[in-house]
C-alpha cells in the first residue's frame, strides 16, 4: 500500500511539474509571438507616418514662455497670421488646395508672415522679436479634435515668439483645418473632406481610429481594414 500510494504521490508530482512547465512554455512562446507581433505593428505605424507626414503640413506658433502673458499674446499672433494667410492666399489655392503649393507660397511670404506676428507683438507692447521657419519637426502623439497625429517628423510652418521656450499651439495648415477651428477640439466636415482628399483609406483609417488602429492591426494585419 504504502508503495502505491507512494507511486501516486510522485505521479500527481510529475503531472504538476509537467502543467508548470508547459504554461511557462506556452507564456514564453505567447511573449516571443507577442513581441514580434508589436515590432511588426510598430514598423507598419511608422511607414504609415511618413506616408502621411508628405501630406501635411502644420503650423506651430512656440510662446516666448509659460507666463499668462507670453500665453496670451502667443494666441493672437496665432489669429493675426492666420488671417494674413487666409486674407492673401491665392483664390485659386484656396479653392483647389495643394500640399507642394501651399509650401511654395508659405516660403515665398515668410518675411511678411514674420512681420505679422512682429507687428502683433509691437501692439502688445513685448520687446522680443520673433521668427519664422519652413522646416521638419519632431512632434509627440497628438490629438485634433477626434483626429489623432502618431509622432514623428513633419513639416511645419514655425513662428517662434522670443526666446520659444513656452507651450506651443499647433494646427495642421495643409489640409485647411486651421482656418475652420483654431481651438483644435472639433473638426468640420469641411476639413475631414480635405483631409480625405489626400490620404489613402489605411491612412486616413489610421488618424481616425487612434488606439484601435493598433489593435485591429495587430489582430488582423492586412486584412484589418476589410470588411
Amino acid at each position: 500500500m504504502n508503495m502505491r500510494k507512494d507511486f501516486e504521490i510522485r505521479y500527481r508530482i510529475r503531472q504538476v511539474i509537467c502543467a508548470i512547465l508547459g504554461v511557462c512554455i506556452a507564456a514564453l512562446l505567447t511573449g516571443i509571438l507577442v513581441e514580434r507581433r508589436m515590432e511588426w505593428v510598430e514598423a507598419k505605424m511608422s511607414r504609415t507616418q511618413e506616408t502621411l507626414a508628405k501630406e501635411v503640413l502644420r503650423f506651430h506658433v512656440l510662446a516666448n514662455s509659460d507666463s499668462e502673458e507670453d500665453q496670451a499674446v502667443k494666441l493672437k499672433v496665432r489669429d493675426r497670421v492666420l488671417a494674413y494667410m487666409e486674407e492673401n492666399m491665392t483664390p485659386e489655392l484656396k479653392e483647389e488646395p495643394d500640399a507642394g503649393k501651399t509650401r511654395a507660397w508659405i516660403e515665398a511670404h515668410l518675411d511678411e508672415i514674420t512681420d505679422t506676428a512682429g507687428q502683433v507683438l509691437k501692439e502688445e507692447g513685448f520687446s522680443y522679436g520673433c521668427a519664422s521657419e519652413l522646416e521638419l519637426a519632431y512632434f509627440p502623439d497628438k490629438q485634433y479634435g477626434d483626429i489623432f497625429f502618431p509622432q514623428g517628423e513633419y513639416e511645419a510652418l514655425r513662428v517662434r515668439l522670443g526666446e520659444a521656450r513656452g507651450h506651443n499651439w499647433w494646427c495642421v495648415l495643409y489640409p485647411s483645418l486651421c482656418f475652420t477651428d483654431t481651438t483644435c477640439t472639433v473638426v468640420s466636415d469641411e476639413g475631414r473632406k480635405g483631409l480625405k482628399e489626400v490620404l489613402t483609406a489605411e491612412e486616413y483609417e489610421m488618424v481616425t481610429a487612434t488606439s484601435d488602429f493598433k489593435i485591429k492591426w495587430f489582430f488582423f494585419g492586412d486584412n484589418g481594414g476589410n470588411s
